[in-house]
C-alpha cells in the first residue's frame, strides 16, 4: 500500500472564531481537485487562537 505524502505549505495562527470551520470546509470541497487540503485546530498554547494550515496532498 502506497502512503500519501502530505506537505505543509503554510501555517498561520488566527483569533478564534466560531465560523472559521465553514471557510475551511468550503476550501476543502472546492480545491481538493487541485491537491490542496486545509486544516483548522485550536492552538495548544493559547485557547483564544486557532491554527490554520494549508497542505499539498
Amino acid at each position: 500500500m502506497e502512503q500519501q505524502k502530505v506537505e505543509v505549505l503554510s501555517t498561520v495562527r488566527v483569533n478564534k472564531a466560531s465560523d472559521l470551520y465553514k471557510i475551511v470546509d468550503s476550501l476543502n470541497r472546492t480545491l481538493k481537485e487541485q491537491d490542496l487540503m486545509f486544516g483548522l485546530a485550536l492552538d495548544q498554547k493559547n485557547e483564544e487562537k486557532m491554527v490554520f494550515t494549508i497542505y499539498r496532498t
